[in-house]
């Protein structure tokens, strides 16, 4: 109840911000979370992970709503119209992560390249950070996220004077938290922090002022506004846009990246659960598309396992599911006993917790950490984020992967080997299953190779023998290096050969290997 009650306080300004960031009403995300965390968890079997909006979709909801008639306010009905359009596209989305679930197809999360998918993220936290940053100006954000990061030094020039205050305090204490060491310094979120400082200076500062000869005006129009009662907020799905390409593009997107960026949460939090236990991501598959279906159909956003918040509940000592249903207890009782304070949160402050996030995404560190790891992922990482930020999210993530296999080509990979694996399973009586790959141990392949690697997960000792292939990935190292130890979890041995003769492409214990030439 406590991690419950903590991750509820993360997770109402995250709500609310990622909500109208995405174009949608700001009691969309609250419905979501609502949904994920009383409904949604009951059919996962993962203990940890809170379901929920996440600000990796942000880019496809604005996105969708955009490309079906989203004004930004100036036209009120063209804008419901354009947001239950999107609802339609969200509902015909989580059934199809229902079905994935059913036919066990969880495993294509596993398909994408680590580079190209760290990329995408990266890029999404730009074009988040650049849409978001104008608005804890007081500023109107109007462009592409290209034209918005050039424009950043005259939205500070001409930012409104009283939202921008509340903008930088709020960008000030989020990224404080940074530099905190101190666990008991942290007890109390930064998000609810932003809250507690901006909420009362808000309501102090609501009138316009004169500055510098220039009208600033303030008000409701710079507060989030959600209904009294949550019940007439409920806003039902129009389908109708599923008779054109935009909607099922945006089917695709949001079936696709929400289930890639759910299935890496859950991924990433069943590594730091403390009792090891592991998340059934043809489960996890179901529960989203369930939670996704259902909130769609009541004017929600779509949700995923979110890692932020996931990770938060174990930080707060959360030990099973009931952490997650107690966050979405807590919201529900919040929004429908005291929805006339969540209408006191300034925009400004919403809008600085979202740049907070966009720069978690697309942090300097991720930079240098993709250059570590090698020049050629680095490569894939930046022609990644180039093309998403060029073109779409989609286009971008298959720029990234053309980027890969043609790099792989360059290093020796025959080019059947990209789509076509050449795995050998070899048992002997009394001796460890060997299994042989030939050619290469790519992305594209590893599925495959996976699917082997588990249905022989009961032999106390397996050799992986690669002496055979021209080129191992850096995917495939990192996901072998994560096999190794499911391996031992079980009590057995994955013993990895035969990349004596294989040079690392850089000095990181995960890069590729390209064999020597003889």
């Amino acid at each position: 109840m406590l991690s419950g009650f903590l991750v509820f306080l993360i997770a109402l300004p995250l709500c609310l911000g990622i909500a109208l960031a995405c174009g949608y009403p700001a009691i969309a995300g609250i419905f979501t979370a609502i949904i994920g965390g009383m409904l949604a968890t009951f059919f996962s079997n993962s203990e940890l992970t809170i379901k929920g909006p996440a600000a990796g979709l942000i880019v496809i909801a604005i996105g969708c709503v955009t490309e079906f008639g989203f004004t930004g306010g100036k036209d009120p009905a063209l804008d419901l119209q354009a947001y239950r359009l999107a609802l339609g596209v969200g509902v015909v989305a989580g059934i199809i992560q229902i079905f994935l679930g059913i036919f066990r197809a969880g495993i294509l999360g596993e398909f994408f390249p680590n580079s190209a998918v760290h990329g995408l993220l990266a890029a999404i936290g730009i074009i988040i950070m650049a849409k978001q940053f104008p608005i804890a100006m007081g500023v109107s954000p109007e462009g592409t996220p290209l034209e918005l990061l050039a424009n950043i030094p005259r939205f500070v020039m001409e930012m409104n004077p009283l939202v921008g205050l509340i903008g930088i305090m709020s960008l000030l204490i989020m990224f404080s938290y940074l530099f905190i060491s101190n666990p008991k310094l942290k007890m109390i979120p930064a998000p609810m922090v932003v809250l507690l400082i901006t909420v009362p200076l808000a309501m102090y500062l609501n009138f316009s002022q004169d500055f510098n000869g220039q009208e600033y005006p303030l008000g409701k129009a710079f507060l989030v506004a959600v209904p009294e009662n949550m019940f007439h907020a409920i806003t039902f799905p129009d389908f109708s846009g599923l008779l054109t390409t935009t909607g099922w593009k945006y089917v695709v997107m949001f079936a696709l990246i929400g289930s890639i960026e759910s299935l890496l949460s859950a991924k990433a939090i069943d590594g730091i659960d403390p009792w090891k236990r592991k998340t059934d991501h043809d489960r996890d598959m179901l529960a989203v598309g369930i939670g996704n279906t259902i909130a769609a159909f009541v004017g929600g956003l779509p949700m995923i396992s979110e890692i932020v918040r996931s990770k938060a509940n174990i930080d707060n000592g959360a030990r099973t599911r009931f952490a997650n249903i107690f966050h979405g207890m807590f919201l529900l009782l919040f929004v429908a006993l005291i929805p006339g304070l969540i209408n006191q949160i300034p925009l400004a402050a919403l809008g600085a917790m979202l740049v907070f996030i966009g720069y978690r995404l697309a942090s300097p560190q991720e930079f240098i950490h993709m250059y570590h790891v090698g020049r050629e992922q680095f490569i894939i990482f930046v022609s990644t984020i180039i093309g998403v930020l060029a073109t779409d999210l989609l286009m971008g993530i298959a720029i990234g992967i053309g980027v890969n296999m043609a790099l792989h080509l360059k290093n020796g990979a025959p080019m059947l080997s990209l789509f076509k694996p050449q795995i050998l399973v070899e048992r002997e009586e009394g001796r460890a299953v060997t299994v042989k790959v030939k050619d290469s141990a790519i992305f594209s392949t590893w599925i495959a190779l996976k699917k082997t690697l588990d249905g022989l997960a009961s032999e106390p000792h397996v050799v992986l023998d690669l002496s055979d292939t021209f080129l191992v990935d850096h995917t495939t190292m990192s996901k072998l290096h994560e096999m190794e130890k499911d391996f031992q979890e079980r009590q057995s041995t994955l013993e990895i050969t035969g990349l004596d003769h294989h040079q690392p492409l850089s000095n990181h214990p995960e890069a590729g290997r390209k064999k020597l030439r003889e």
